[in-house]
């Protein structure tokens, strides 16, 4: 298993690179050449590619092996990486690439992204096995979340020093060692190529055989809901600790730093009870329970604060409980999160070989709109309806996973 786990981790660590470097980095470094706020505002629509998965997924499946795309993409990304390095967009003041022709560069950056996410994912299905699945998904947690903090972070820590042009040619050559990673990783050569017969999904019917693999509809209805309360909260809870007194400093450290190593011991700790062959729908309930809990506590807290007009100032055994509760969610999130990836792939290997990228991707795009709704929307509902209904709503929100598991299909218990 282990030769299957290392080439997956250090893949799946180069795919979290470029979401790190476009939400921490790429804002910075467009604001130190003379951007406007505006225009470095216009940068979030570089993402659009990966809500558009579903539009070449199907191509992974039809057209060659998924360890072609995976290589061919990755190789394809260093290439574009390259380019950038070499031609700096222009600035106030400064020479340089039209901005239109650099953001291009970067949307093709984002599709060469979303198309190797796409590969990896329909591997990482066809390669591991059942017994497999929940290290195998710890890897791909973990790995992602290190990769997305080693981009947005480590690298933010060396740009005084750091250039464009040195940022794109170290990314350029960390992707083409992975393309090679990715060609000659013995794991991922064994890996059969599927009959001729199967290359081609019947692309008339696309939508209707995807949905008619077993469990299809519970898992995309499961995935769609199962971070709203979660995300809602953890977007909004640190704005109002922020709003009674703790400062900027100690949220960001909390909520940035500490939320991050309780989100990896999470993941990290799902993997390990799916790999002493806990059952996934049972360890879900128990998780869910916990999050509902921990939501609940956060709720009272903000109900007891401003019952009381507290602040939470220094040294106060209240602030210490707020921000315990921080990285608690954060804990338990990546723990749901593994479980959750884990019945995704599950499901997804009921799925004919031919179909396994696109109903992956159908299932991780779900996923992905699912936490983008709340966590866009929690500060408009709060402005509307305030902080303790709104946060009441997110409470009744988190309990609709847990109703959901009652109606899981035995197919993937």
């Amino acid at each position: 298993m282990r030769g299957k786990l290392l080439p997956l981790a250090g893949l799946y660590l180069v795919q979290g690179l470029p979401y790190g470097l476009q939400s921490g980095l790429l804002p910075l470094l467009l604001r130190a050449r003379g951007f406007s706020l505006t225009r470095v505002g216009l940068a979030k629509a570089l993402y659009a590619p990966w809500l558009l998965k579903l539009a070449w997924a199907p191509l992974v499946d039809a057209r060659g092996s998924t360890r072609a795309w995976l290589t061919r993409s990755t190789a394809g990304l260093g290439l574009v990486c390259g380019l950038l390095a070499g031609l700096p967009p222009s600035g106030a003041g400064q020479t340089g690439l039209p901005a239109a022709v650099a953001g291009l560069l970067l949307l093709l950056l984002n599709l060469g992204a979303a198309v190797q996410d796409v590969a990896l994912d329909a591997l990482a299905v066809q390669l591991l096995e059942p017994a497999e699945l929940g290290p195998g998904n710890t890897v791909q947690v973990v790995a992602y979340k290190l990769g997305a903090a080693l981009a947005g972070g480590a690298v933010l820590a060396l740009l005084p020093t750091l250039s464009w042009t040195r940022l794109f040619l170290l990314l350029a050559a960390t992707y083409w060692l992975a393309a090679a990673l990715a060609w000659a990783a013995p794991a991922l050569r064994q890996l059969p190529r599927p009959p001729h017969s199967e290359q081609r999904p019947r692309t008339m019917h696309l939508l209707r055989d995807v949905l008619a693999v077993p469990g299809t509809l519970w898992t995309a209805g499961f995935v769609l809901t199962y971070k709203l309360g979660e995300q809602g909260a953890s977007s909004l809870f640190p704005l109002l600790l922020l709003d009674r007194g703790v400062s900027a400093p100690e949220l960001g450290l909390w909520n940035g730093v500490g939320a991050m190593v309780c989100s990896i011991a999470g993941s990290s700790l799902g993997g390990t009870l799916l790999a002493k062959h806990w059952e996934l729908l049972p360890l879900l309930k128990s998780v869910l329970r916990l999050r509902l809990g921990g939501l609940a506590c956060q709720t009272a807290l903000l109900f007891h604060l401003d019952a009381l007009v507290a602040s939470l100032g220094p040294g106060t055994i209240l602030k210490g409980a707020a921000l315990l509760s921080l990285c608690l969610q954060h804990f338990l999130g990546g723990l749901v999160t593994t479980a959750t990836f884990t019945g995704m792939m599950r499901c997804s290997q009921l799925a004919p070989r031919a179909l396994q990228a696109t109903h992956y991707s159908l299932l991780a795009t779900l996923e992905l709109l699912g936490k983008l709704l709340l966590g866009a929307l929690a500060g408009a509902l709060a402005d509307w309806l305030g902080p303790h209904p709104c946060f009441s709503l997110l409470l009744i929100l988190s309990a609709l996973p847990l109703l959901n598991l009652g109606l899981a299909p035995s197919i993937l218990l």
